[in-house]
């Protein structure tokens, strides 16, 4: 929620100033972030097992985790906010240090299609329309395997085995009290797994090195 209304995401993927949709006006609520939120940050394109590999139809065929029904859904939650501190939607406070603030006017009351087929019911505020939808990603069974690989790639390997996926994701769905998403607990099951302190290959094992830091190294071995 604090990521979703920071005010520089919202100019970066365009939800601050999103409008409820105006068919006279011909506008309709910006789908940037509705899209970006669930493919890059949350939950990607095709459903997973808890050990990260792709779920699979009848026809041996991915599943995709949404639709654009639902892409729109979540674009109408993302209505009426807007620079925290503006007197009125249209004249905005340029505040970039606070949150974004929500006009109840320019957000969209209607019902709306999420994850999963949940329905958001119709006349509810911005702002529970707004935890409402992020709690519907934040329960996705897609979520722990997708964070957890991607953190696993950015601390210890690039080809983190399924086995490996699972044990995190696992901690990531109960950290052995009940709570999910202890990013603490993952960490500590990401760096201390037998995987990441014994590879199985030693071929495959590590990450590459990002570009800026080897260059980096080249220049400190010839003492630029």
């Amino acid at each position: 929620e604090a990521v979703t209304l920071s005010p520089a995401m919202g100019v970066y993927l365009s939800m601050l100033g999103n409008e409820k949709p105006d068919s006279e006006r011909n506008i309709r609520p910006d789908e940037n972030f509705a899209r970006e939120a669930m493919q890059l940050f949350s939950i990607g394109l095709i459903q997973l097992n808890i050990d990260g590999s792709k779920k699979l139809d009848t026809n041996g065929q991915s599943i995709p985790t949404y639709s654009q029904e639902v892409i729109e859904g979540f674009a109408h939650v993302y209505t009426g906010w807007t620079h925290g501190g503006s007197e009125s939607f249209y004249n905005r406070s340029n505040n970039m240090r606070v949150q974004m603030q929500a006009f109840e006017e320019l957000h969209d009351k209607n019902q709306k299609l999420l994850l999963n087929n949940v329905i958001l019911v119709s006349n509810q505020s911005a702002e529970k329309d707004l935890q409402q939808a992020l709690d519907n990603i934040a329960g996705h069974p897609n979520v722990p395997p997708f964070i957890s690989r991607r953190l696993i790639q950015r601390l210890v390997t690039a080809n983190p085995s399924p086995n490996y996926i699972e044990r995190v994701a696992n901690v990531f769905i109960d950290d052995g009290s009940g709570q999910r998403g202890n990013l603490g607990a993952v960490a500590k099951a990401i760096l201390l797994d037998q995987e990441a302190r014994e590879p199985p290959n030693s071929e495959i094992a590590g990450k590459v090195t990002e570009p800026v830091i080897r260059l980096i190294n080249l220049w400190r071995a010839f003492d630029a």
